[in-house]
């Protein structure tokens, strides 16, 4: 099993989402998180002033799937949030060790 862990920007969520449950993803959590990465935030207008953002709003998806579904996650991810602009995002794939259900106390891929 592995967690995947991804940073997409939050126009781009709606699209994560259905291709994910296309593949059948079951559960996922979702936050909205802020940062940055190589573009360092941007600028932006208010009230005729110029003020930096340096932080950027984004959307962190949060899914464990077993190893035979992690290639078709990961192009289903990359190919709904592309934009093909900088701050597309990044996934991260994290080795899970074992999971378990609270409720029935299924463990490993049961436990998914």
């Amino acid at each position: 099993m592995v967690k995947v862990e991804a940073i997409v920007k939050p126009q781009k969520w709606e699209a994560v989402q259905k291709a994910l449950q296309d593949l059948g993803v079951e559960g996922m959590t979702v936050s909205e998180v802020r940062g940055h990465g190589r573009q360092k935030g941007h600028t932006e207008m208010y009230r005729g002033v110029e003020y930096r953002v340096d932080l950027v709003p984004k959307i962190k998806v949060e899914t464990v799937v077993k190893d035979d579904k992690v290639e078709a996650v990961l192009q289903a991810i990359s190919k709904a949030a592309a934009t093909g602009q900088v701050g597309d995002g990044k996934i991260f794939v994290i080795p899970v060790q074992d999971a378990m259900r609270i409720r029935t106390g299924e463990r490993g891929e049961a436990g998914l």
